[in-house]
């Protein structure tokens, strides 16, 4: 498979260093390092911190991306009774789901050094006409 060194025939590892399917599970990995969740709870904490929009996931959907990130190793679940007497599936992050959020972190703040950087170079070729002290919203 190209962009899959070193990996068996059916284990998946992306090229990049984000998780498998992009953000989404990305910011799943930042809340849930937090501490262990359930999905309505892991639904509810991404609206919440602003980082989805509001409905994002259609009924199932995030099961879905948090299963894959359990059979990928980032996740474990287990299985817990709530207050109503239902059992629900409470996702934890595991040492491997540390490491991916650990490296994209970094990755991320290399990625803003740069354009930092672009920022400057951009203010210092293209200045801005003055905006009685009003900033831009970015």
């Amino acid at each position: 498979m190209r962009g899959h060194k070193g990996k068996r025939h059916g284990e998946m590892e992306p090229r990049h260093p984000l998780p498998e399917r992009g953000w989404v599970q990305f910011l799943l990995l930042m809340v849930i390092n937090e501490h262990p969740m359930h999905g309505y709870q892991l639904n509810e904490e991404l609206e919440k911190r602003g980082l989805v929009k509001k409905d994002r996931f259609k009924t199932g959907s995030l099961y879905t991306i948090l299963n894959r990130m359990e059979q990928h190793g980032s996740l474990a679940s287990t299985q817990e009774e709530s207050e109503t007497g239902r059992t629900r599936r409470v996702y934890s992050i595991t040492e491997h789901g540390r490491e991916r959020l650990k490296t994209g972190l970094e990755y991320m703040l290399r990625r803003k050094r740069f354009l930092d950087k672009i920022e400057r170079y951009y203010r210092v070729h293209f200045p801005e006409p003055h905006t009685n002290g009003e900033k831009e919203d970015v």
